[in-house]
């Protein structure tokens, strides 16, 4: 079921900067595609960020959801819709634009190719969680230790087959060269649930979606998965700090647009949605998720997702995962 929310524009604002640039803005209806129902993370991200673009342009946006497929089903849409009129950009998500279509058959569109690159968003680490009430490793290292002694038998939760967390435990046990299972749940929710109550052992999860439950005492955090920590956990080791060097996985976010898009119409949205993400009140929101490291140029977003969906493609294939799980 598609959801269409409209984020009002002031119309007072006459001298908005797209209004001196160059490349003017096309006329219409500006939309964001979101792969996921509202009020999850990458939807909400997209409305922070349309809100504040319908500030600075002095025109509505309309968040356009279109759940389903982790994502893949607005990108399949997005990549194959010759848009007409308006401005039209999906919210691109790692598991959209460099996971899924190294596991999924029904996956049709080129990430790299059926896309134009706009602005990295940001990105948030994922953290590896255990319930509080276990007894048992406190350091990804006794993890290690615990995943030998009983190979085979220690559970990795994730909120669905090819999601990050699943890649994520899939590249620590390539990594550390132990093997564990992996439980698939539809979603964080029910995922965390059965951690806090013992059913499954450990969850690399989102920063997101983890840090209520860590702060309730209800899970317990033992490293995190980007190369530097995050700020809203700085005194967390991360995996490269405790021997994994190189070890770095986030969900990241990003704006995308029809692979037609003219470069000077990408560099144009680009430099405004940097405006954006520099914004005081912006950059407080995406701290409080865990969101970081937004920005940057069209060539630099360009590239970072290159370099992902071949760090993924060699994930999937080292691990042999199907889309069976």
């Amino acid at each position: 079921m598609r959801r269409r929310h409209f984020i009002a524009g002031s119309m007072a604002v006459l001298s908005a900067p797209w209004a001196q640039a160059t490349t003017e803005l096309p006329k219409g209806i500006v939309k964001i595609y979101v792969g996921w129902a509202p009020g999850g993370g990458t939807d909400v991200f997209a409305r922070i960020v349309g809100q504040k673009l319908s500030e600075l342009w002095g025109r509505s946006v309309i968040i356009e959801n279109k759940p389903g497929a982790t994502g893949a089903l607005a990108a399949g849409f997005f990549a194959q819709t010759r848009f007409t009129d308006g401005l039209n950009l999906l919210m691109a998500h790692v598991n959209t634009h460099a996971i899924g279509p190294h596991i999924f058959k029904a996956i049709s569109y080129d990430p790299l190719k059926d896309f134009a690159p706009i602005a990295m968003v940001g990105a948030t680490p994922h953290i590896l969680v255990t319930s509080a009430n276990r007894q048992g490793a406190t350091t990804v290292r006794e993890v290690v230790e615990e995943c030998r002694k009983s190979p085979g038998k220690i559970s990795f939760g994730s909120s669905g087959t090819g999601s990050v967390q699943h890649l994520c435990a899939a590249m620590f046990n390539t990594a550390a060269g132990v093997q564990s299972i992996h439980v698939p749940y539809k979603g964080s929710g029910p995922l965390q649930t059965d951690l806090i109550g013992g059913q499954i052992d450990y969850s690399f999860d989102t920063m997101t979606a983890a840090t209520a439950q860590i702060k309730a005492k209800k899970t317990a955090a033992i490293v995190q998965t980007r190369v530097k920590r995050a700020k809203g956990f700085p005194e967390l080791a991360t995996m490269d700090e405790q021997g994994f060097k190189g070890f770095d996985v986030s969900s990241w976010y990003g704006v995308v647009g029809p692979k037609e898009m003219s470069r000077d119409l990408a560099a144009q949205i680009n430099a405004d949605i940097n405006k954006v993400l520099a914004m005081p009140d912006v950059v407080a929101r995406f701290d409080g998720f865990g969101v970081e490291d937004g920005g940057g140029s069209v060539d630099k977003f360009a590239g970072f997702m290159a370099s992902e969906f071949k760090k993924w493609g060699d994930v999937v294939r080292t691990a042999k995962i199907t889309e069976e799980g």
